[in-house]
């Protein structure tokens, strides 16, 4: 995958996992720096009223990837009405969607607890119910409440390029070796940039963070809820925090799993990310040793080397490329339940010379369902992440950092370095170098890092907590696998649910076991 084109930002492994399944299975295989002007000051800032929400019952979204109603939950949607430009309160209004399901155990209802399951550009709406089963702990004393963030699904999603063209620039080549695929690779930035700007224009300025961070206090307001309780996993930890920092006195009680470093640039994220993902792939490799199908990293490596030149044909009727063999590979790399696949598509590839699993894969990944329709997650991402970001990075730094980005994986690491160049022609200027996310005067939010993860390495954890502040972040490590734990660990999860449901949280520092 050219993951200098719009690629998805971490998100939760159970959502990974999910996605990667359903799709396997079914083939033959102002300011926002927390400034008065923007609605806080960074320690009690304090929404306006928000209107009251109109649920009416609906069905479970049904998504093509990671979708799927869940037996048992009745769930209720609304719209919540909210200023385009918190700036600008009393201005145009964009709508963002939100789902709930009511506690099971009314009696002893908590309040509301509020999702964000990362990307950015994930669709609360769609994601809730497909994994709402992992939550029946939760859901019997809390609402279980997601939304889809502004700019993201159906709140005022962004809109770029169409189907076909997506399909076609995913063949182009990401990682240039010459002048003709290096102007190729720019030319294709460029496209899709120019369609973002055409078809949401109006929309882009205003899909940041601390943007979506004001509306979530809006969405408390509108629930009826004094606090916040909220589970942000991978960008939605991200997300918790910046909120945090806006509006700490409104916080309530708050798990970040899977954790983005908010200290680290672009290119600081970027490396530690590949690094994480070699280390999955190395940990991967070590757990299939001796098994007759366990690829060795040497294959690996002269299989993205081949399809440089010749990718492979697939049942889908397009061909794999380098690009999206590497972003197939990643995909796998979430959770280790998706392992199995990830061996599966690489003997595929390399045995029978096709790529089929592999594209499903990276399909899977982008967002993009059997019957060839993305999602707009690629669109959203894109336009989070340079809404966000002040840098813009140029051909001649990605020159420059090339030889570090491969020391740090020998498969993923040239890809990383040219997703240098995602904002380079965005026509929106980023808010920050870096999220602030200090949280003097909130209470204690639980923080927990995986060992193993191979998208938010576990220093993030201990990065955010140290950024939270004294007495705020508590950080819990897990010694496992894949990206994110609540369900996975149960040591993790068992902490998570002490802390959400009963007010307990661990020492600072405790570690669970595999």
């Amino acid at each position: 995958m050219s993951i200098q084109r719009p690629r998805p930002r971490p998100r939760a492994a159970a959502l990974a996992s999910a996605a990667l399944a359903i799709a396997l299975t079914a083939t033959a295989c102002g300011s926002d720096d927390g400034s008065p002007g923007n609605g806080g000051d960074g320690k009690n800032a304090t929404s306006a009223a928000s209107p009251a929400l109109h649920w009416q019952r609906c069905a479970a979204p049904t998504p093509a990837q990671g979708g799927g109603k869940a037996p048992g939950k009745a769930w209720e949607c609304a719209k919540l009405p909210v200023p385009l430009d918190h700036a600008r309160p009393d201005g145009e209004k964009i709508e963002l969607a939100l789902i709930r399901s009511r506690a099971t155990d009314a009696s002893h209802r908590i309040g509301s607890l509020v999702f964000n399951f990362g990307g950015p550009g994930a669709s609360g709406v769609q994601t809730l119910p497909s994994l709402a089963d992992t939550y029946d702990a939760l859901h019997r004393r809390y609402d279980l409440v997601s939304f889809d963030p502004r700019g993201v699904g159906e709140s005022a999603g962004v809109r770029c390029q169409s189907d076909k063209e997506l399909d076609a620039a995913y063949q182009v080549d990401g990682t240039p070796d010459d002048d003709a695929e290096l102007r190729a690779t720019l030319a294709t930035n460029k496209a899709f940039t120019e369609a973002c700007a055409k078809n949401s224009g109006k929309i882009l300025p205003q899909v940041d963070t601390a943007s979506a961070a004001r509306d979530m206090d809006r969405i408390r307001a509108a629930l009826g809820d004094t606090k916040l309780n909220y589970f942000g996993i991978s960008y939605g930890t991200e997300l918790g925090g910046v909120y945090a920092h806006l509006f700490p006195r409104n916080v309530g009680r708050t798990v970040l799993d899977a954790v983005v470093d908010p200290t680290q640039d672009p290119v600081q994220g970027n490396i530690a990310q590949t690094k994480g993902f070699q280390l999955a792939l190395e940990d991967y490799l070590k757990d299939c040793r001796g098994s007759a199908d366990c690829p060795t990293l040497g294959q690996i490596t002269t299989l993205l080397r081949d399809l440089d030149e010749h990718p492979l044909p697939t049942s889908q009727g397009r061909r794999l490329t380098q690009d999206e063999a590497t972003g197939g590979i990643a995909a796998a790399l979430y959770s280790k339940d998706t392992w199995k696949y990830l061996t599966a598509g690489l003997q595929e590839a390399m045995t029978k010379r096709t790529g089929t699993t592999l594209l499903l894969l990276f399909d899977a990944m982008s967002g993009r369902s059997p019957e060839g329709r993305y999602s707009n997650l690629t669109a959203a991402n894109r336009a989070i992440s340079c809404a966000d970001a002040e840098q813009r990075y140029t051909v001649d730094d990605v020159r420059r950092s090339m030889a570090e980005f491969k020391a740090a994986s020998p498969v993923f690491g040239e890809s990383a370095a040219w997703s240098l160049l995602t904002c380079t022609d965005w026509p929106v200027k980023g808010k920050w170098r870096t999220p602030d996310v200090r949280a003097a005067g909130a209470p204690p939010i639980l923080v927990v890092g995986n060992a193993g993860d191979p998208a938010t390495p576990v220093a993030g954890a201990r990065s955010m907590a140290e950024q939270l502040g004294k007495g705020v972040g508590v950080v819990l490590t897990v010694q496992g696998e894949g990206h994110g734990t609540y369900g996975v660990n149960a040591c993790a999860t068992r902490a998570v649910n002490a802390h959400l449901l009963d007010g307990r949280i661990p020492a600072d520092g405790t570690t669970c076991a595999p």
